[in-house]
């Protein structure tokens, strides 16, 4: 059966190969083991925290195959962005030069330099092993996590963001950095995002150009990925979209890729998921369902099939279901039809 449940000490090997499997362009996962450690103790940390509000709590889970016992993928949620560091953004905006008297107008766009998304909650590092993307476990290990914001909704924003991966090539050349580190870093990509992931984003600030670009000065070449997302992310941005997820104007300041956002009420997993009580029984249905326990610590998340009461809050799921997220008859949980 797969499952996913919190990180834990014991998955550092199994997150550092995730780290060096997905490549350039995934920011939040630096091929660090020292790191990535700080982050599991993070996720731990919070998971176990007595939480009202949200903070800069960081839970991270994994994706578990229980057969084999191996980790296959990945999938976060940072609590609230921007309040230990800063969290920048390029927000696209429009400049109109006119002349009334030559009967000349002009409207140019430009990229300016933001922290609007401070304190917002955001839905990241999110991997599947190859050998697993199949059965929908691509779109499980991406929904469950509205199933654990609706369920704990006071440990999370009203402002739910995702940054989707921008343009960039196998060697992680982005043309829209090429352009940036031309005229204003003096360093690639990779190294540029290394940085970032590994928390030193001081020269961001210090770099960074303080006035806004005139977005028909880039090159061409950088021009033509802004907004736009790498051709392996279009599944996941398509699958935000019909969440409820929109496009409100704001850019990554690396590959100037998409950050889509929503109200938490407005995304269809956390608005149309049902608290039900568990019934253990032979399950009649075919029908597919994402389900999770009401736990944090403890949490724990499948998809299988079951079948709703007619007349009650209930749901009815196998026993091998109920021991997978660890519940009990009469015990809540949250599902969502898949």
């Amino acid at each position: 059966m797969i499952i996913v449940r919190p990180i834990k000490k014991s998955d550092l090997k199994a997150l550092h190969q995730i780290a060096i499997d997905s490549g350039h362009g995934f920011t939040s996962l630096p091929v660090n083991k020292q790191l990535l450690q700080q982050r599991i103790s993070l996720a731990e940390e919070s998971f176990s925290k007595d939480v009202s509000q949200a903070g800069s709590e960081g839970y991270l889970f994994v994706m578990e195959d229980t057969e084999t016992g191996q980790v296959v993928g990945t999938s976060g949620i940072e609590a609230a962005v921007g309040l230990d560091d800063a969290f920048y953004h390029y927000h696209l905006g429009k400049v109109v030069h006119s002349s009334r008297e030559l009967n000349i107008y002009n409207t140019v766009e430009t990229l300016s330099l933001c922290n609007d998304y401070t304190g917002a909650s955001e839905i990241c590092t999110l991997y599947l092993s190859d050998s697993h993307r199949k059965n929908n476990n691509g779109r499980f290990l991406s929904r469950f996590r509205f199933l654990f914001i609706a369920e704990h909704k006071e440990r999370f924003s009203d402002t739910i963001i995702a940054e989707m991966r921008g343009v960039s090539d196998n060697e992680g050349r982005s043309p829209f950095w090429n352009w940036l580190e031309e005229h204003f870093f003096s360093m690639d990509f990779p190294t540029a995002d290394y940085l970032t992931g590994i928390g030193k984003k001081e020269f961001i600030a210090e770099l960074m150009p303080k006035y806004p670009i005139y977005v028909n000065l880039l090159s061409k070449e950088a021009q033509d990925v802004i907004d736009k997302v790498h051709p392996q992310t279009v599944p996941a941005l398509r699958l935000l979209e019909a969440e409820g997820f929109a496009r409100r104007g704001y850019v990554d300041i690396f590959d100037a890729g998409p950050t889509v956002e929503s109200n938490v009420n407005n995304i269809r997993s956390v608005s149309q998921s049902k608290r039900c009580q568990v019934i253990i029984d032979e399950v009649q249905s075919t029908d597919n369902y994402i389900i999770c326990n009401s736990q944090v610590e403890d949490f724990r998340a499948t998809q299988a099939p079951l079948s709703l009461r007619d007349t009650a809050n209930q749901v009815v799921i196998s026993q091998a279901v109920a021991d997978a997220l660890m519940v009990s008859a009469g015990d809540w949980v949250r599902i969502i039809s898949n």
